[in-house]
């Protein structure tokens, strides 16, 4: 069974968890983030993305950013900005966005969870990517960031967040600029961590939702301090890493869009036509979402179309090649776009459904060829993939909400 422990978070005072709270390292760039935090001293982005507070001609990652980062973590410790529990606990972190809630449990799952598969993935990572997160972890001895994961939901376990929540006060309950509500609760009770603990125990494997690089980063610095302990007992910090647990029935995967650059030196016409040997294609009077499994919409000079992909075209019993994403990989982007690496080409963009299909109609008409609206992956197929051991197609999930950093710092000793 995996494992999934109470720990003693390090988190904002409850009347500065607002400020605190911020997105992603990894949703925005070092000027957005510099505008997002510009006027706010108390915004994890100090932390996350610490080259806000050096010159712009510092590289984003030279030394002095990890260093930088690790003095503004203490630096808001010490301030008082941040408290600590005195003793381990869980805490249940709740999410609303457009009237739709998912509710976690926030605790700390293993490595050696993740390196013996009980911890599964579905995407590939990228060593200049964990490259950075190690060291930002390293140098910060902390998981700053949660790890976002996913279970089969058991019902035991829904019922004591569902009772805990009705029973007890938030500590943190805040809307943020963009309209997601945000709501903690700390789990105290020795009796109660126990029973939660327990009911978690049923739970054989957990699945990450969101978060590959970070989390494999944190499991690389927990092996990196193993060769320096090599003593340890496997009860330290650092053999853990700081993770929100949801039940798969609370969560929402959006579609994750494709705009492509050219048409690879066809025309129109012949795009078309080629691409009518993969999909059925029909004009449609507007914005076209797909509704169901194997279509897509796609935009192109000036016209949105209905695309299906046609029986023969994919292996239906292939849990990555019946993926919608997959089929226009393999069918439509390598062999007629010659986009054979999505990851590495500069001839494509990907657009995360939260920003609407408006958002593909404007690039195209700003210059762009063609854009493909896909049919969101479903958490099953997700699933799926992973317990066959098998790789998505980069790009291929999109979750909201996201998880925000600061809120909980979990320190690897």
């Amino acid at each position: 069974m995996a494992i999934f422990r109470p720990f003693r978070a390090i988190r904002p005072q409850s009347a500065l968890a607002e400020r605190v709270a911020a997105l992603p390292y990894d949703v925005m760039n070092s000027q957005e983030a510099r505008e997002e935090a510009k006027d706010n001293p108390y915004s994890f982005l100090h932390v996350d993305k610490a080259e806000i507070d050096l010159d712009p001609s510092v590289d984003l990652y030279d030394s002095q950013v990890y260093e930088k980062a690790a003095e503004n973590l203490s630096r808001m410790e010490k301030d008082g900005v941040y408290i600590q529990d005195e003793s381990p606990c869980f805490y249940i972190y709740q999410q609303e966005m457009d009237g739709r809630v998912q509710t976690g449990i926030v605790g700390c799952a293993s490595i050696d969870d993740y390196l013996n598969n009980h911890i599964k993935k579905h995407e590939f990572t990228r060593a200049d990517k964990e490259a950075d997160r190690i060291r930002h972890v390293d140098v910060c001895d902390a998981n700053t960031g949660p790890i976002f994961l996913t279970y089969r939901a058991v019902a035991q376990i829904s019922q004591r967040v569902e009772r805990w929540i009705k029973e007890h006060a938030p500590v943190y309950d805040f809307v943020a600029a963009d309209g997601i509500g945000h709501r903690v609760w700390v789990v105290d009770s020795s009796e109660e961590i126990a029973a939660f603990e327990a009911a978690l125990g049923q739970v054989s494997d957990f699945y990450i939702a969101d978060g590959h690089h970070r989390t494999a980063s944190a499991v690389k610095v927990g092996q990196k301090r193993r060769q320096e302990h090599p003593d340890y007992t496997g009860e330290e910090e650092f053999n853990y890493f700081l993770a929100v647990l949801f039940p798969d029935a609370e969560l929402k995967i959006l579609d994750y869009n494709r705009v492509v650059h050219d048409l690879n030196g066809m025309s129109k016409e012949e795009f078309l036509e080629k691409l009518e040997k993969v999909y059925e294609i029909q004009k449609a009077d507007g914005p076209c979402r797909p509704q169901e499994k194997h279509a897509m919409g796609m935009y192109m000079d000036g016209q949105w179309y209905l695309c299906r992909a046609r029986e023969g075209s994919y292996p239906a019993e292939d849990p990555v090649g019946q993926l919608d994403v997959s089929i226009l990989q393999n069918q439509v982007l390598t062999p007629l776009l010659d986009i054979d690496d999505p990851r590495t080409s500069s001839r494509i963009d990907f657009v995360g459904g939260i920003r609407g299909l408006g958002e593909l109609k404007k690039m195209v008409d700003g210059g762009m060829a063609v854009a493909f609206a896909m049919y969101p992956t479903g958490l099953d197929d997700l699933m799926n993939i992973a317990d066959n051991d098998c790789i998505m197609p980069p790009k291929s999930t999109w979750f909201e909400p996201k998880l925000r950093s600061g809120i909980f710092v979990h320190r690897l000793k």
